[in-house]
């Protein structure tokens, strides 16, 4: 495998700049479905049995695209997502190689993670592997906003997390400090919204009994409170991105924007905060909830506050069963000569859809390649590391499905 992989490394290669060359932000649905064809294509050709899950309209999702194979042996679900964030109106559209780094829209984040995965079943099939391996690729068109309800948009991955075995996300691998990571967990990520009230009156009487504190230094003081009281919990963070307040307010709960009026001689009556909260556990998230909840409930003289918590995606908890996964990985990798890997940090890892299924299967994330500067025009990716993930992937599924 390894050295049909090495020979093979251009083409791969060649695949990763046609898909970066789809624009595919995540409400591009045209350009989503189009990378999906190119997927789908190289899916029919493995003789897999593809299928494209389009969304109900009220998701405005393009959809997904999915490829099986009932076999024998352990149950591999393998997971990418089509999409990028850099949407049709963004000036960084197109694929540029530079010597061994490559640059465009996804080529870290994930488009190579999906070129990955469909030579590393390749590698498979070249040694007779691939035919009676049971596995279930799934592309997700909207990985980074999750079409809403999840109930829908994630119906179809959940199924398949029940079914497998094993699961394998494919977003790009990290390399720092000379040292390769194996991510074996990563954290949720939720919303919420605090929404405060004061009594409106003249300024004169702020603080009076009468009167009181006024929203805006409420929503301070339970901001306050949840940076002393909650900062310090491990693995835990909370964001308040977002804040309106003053007499009037309004705030696009969807575009996290809106506007805010207050006169200077005004106790303002209204305040909004938005942000988000990640967690590494359900119930860590369902103890800090409930801290936040009561720490909310403190109100300052004639103010009154409610948050609302709006959960995203689900947690990747660092099991027993990932950590085995990472052990096999880590001595593939030192087969190959890189040396052992160490277990990643959640902190240094977003949410993503493997954490949908992670209740059912043992798992890995980060299987792809190494890049840098996702999210920004500064993406890149080392074209050198391609191989390296395809190799590390279709051993270690090979492996496993020898146990």
């Amino acid at each position: 495998m390894i050295d049909w992989i090495d020979a093979h490394a251009e083409e791969a290669n060649a695949l990763l700049e046609e898909t970066v060359n789809i624009g595919s932000g995540t409400m591009n649905q045209a350009g989503v479905r189009a990378v999906g064809a190119v997927m789908r294509r190289e899916l029919d050709a493995l003789g897999l049995d593809t299928e494209w899950i389009e969304m109900p309209p009220e998701v405005n999702r393009a959809g997904h695209l999915f490829a099986r194979q009932e076999g024998q042996g352990k149950k591999f679900l393998l997971i990418g997502h089509l999409y990028t964030v850099f949407e049709s109106d963004d000036e960084f559209q197109s694929y540029r190689r530079e010597g061994n780094v490559a640059r465009g829209p996804g080529v870290d984040d994930m488009k190579s993670g999906n070129v990955v995965i469909v030579y590393a079943l390749k590698a498979l099939q070249e040694i007779g592997a691939l035919d009676d391996l049971s596995v279930v690729v799934a592309y997700t068109g909207d990985e980074e906003q999750a079409g809403q309800p999840v109930s829908i948009s994630r119906k179809d991955l959940v199924e398949a997390g029940k079914w497998a075995d094993i699961s394998l996300g494919f977003e790009a691998a990290i390399n720092a400090d000379g040292v390769d990571w194996a991510t074996v967990s990563r954290r949720s990520a939720s919303s919420w919204v605090l929404s405060v009230t004061g009594k409106q009156a003249h300024s004169s009487g702020v603080f009076n009994e009468s009167t009181g504190a006024g929203a805006i230094y409420e929503a301070a003081r339970i901001l306050m409170d949840f940076y002393n009281e909650l900062r310090d919990e491990e693995f835990l963070t909370f964001n308040a991105a977002n804040i309106q307040g003053g007499t009037d307010v309004e705030f696009d709960e969807q575009l996290n924007r809106g506007s805010a009026f207050g006169k200077t001689n005004v106790v303002p009556r209204t305040a909004i905060v938005a942000g988000d909260l990640r967690a590494i556990s359900g119930e860590q998230i369902e103890r800090v909830e409930t801290r936040m909840q009561e720490i909310v409930a403190r109100n300052l003289p004639h103010t009154s506050a409610s948050i609302r918590f709006f959960d995203k995606y689900p947690p990747m908890a660092p099991t027993a069963g990932n950590r085995r996964l990472a052990a096999e990985l880590s001595r593939i990798n030192e087969a190959l000569g890189r040396g052992p890997m160490s277990e990643l940090h959640p902190l240094r890892r977003g949410a993503a859809d493997i954490s949908f299924v992670a209740p059912y299967t043992d798992g890995l994330a980060g299987m792809g390649a190494l890049g840098d500067g996702g999210h920004t025009p500064d993406e890149s990716l080392d074209l050198s590391s391609m191989s390296l993930a395809i190799k590390r992937a279709a051993i270690l599924i090979y492996r496993l499905n020898q146990e």
